[in-house]
């Protein structure tokens, strides 16, 4: 095709051309991962095993995540420390944005899902405001309240 000059693309590094599909998806820059940022893990579930304890499961969106490391779960605002890390049943040493990580917490009773792993804030010993936003769709952690039956006549 003589009309098809090919592409250009202008990053921040300089310009990049190409002629081909394959040329294209090779100049795409992969995405920077958030881990500057403080720690938000969401959980997905939460395991009570035997043995170990629990262990919430998440995936980390931002910050990092370390054995040994003190973390705080929202709205609950419990402050627990973090034992180990793991990830498809092999230790990390750190959970890194985009992971799929599991972690083992010390003398937590109870947690629940969508609940939101964050670090505590520097200096004090109250968590960082955050919004934890819930649906109608979700599941209900407490019963529905009943009407009380009317007496009959």
């Amino acid at each position: 095709m003589p009309w098809y000059k090919g592409w250009t693309k202008e990053v921040k590094g300089g310009a990049t051309k190409g002629k081909t599909l394959l040329d294209a998806i090779d100049a795409i820059e992969p995405p920077s991962r958030p881990s500057d940022k403080p720690l938000r893990l969401p959980l997905q579930d939460v395991y009570k095993i035997g043995g170990i304890g629990t262990v919430p499961v998440g995936r980390v969106e931002t910050g990092i995540i370390k054995a040994g490391m003190v973390v705080t779960f929202a709205p609950t605002n419990v402050t627990t420390e973090v034992k180990s890390v793991e990830m498809h049943h092999e230790q990390l040493t750190e959970g890194l944005p985009g992971d799929n990580v599991g972690f083992n917490i010390k003398s937590v009773a109870y947690l629940a899902r969508s609940s939101i792993v964050a670090d505590p804030l520097p200096g004090t010993s109250r968590s960082r405001k955050f919004a934890v936003v819930t649906s109608p769709l979700t599941r209900r952690t407490t019963p529905p309240r009943r009407l009380p039956r009317s007496t009959p006549r």
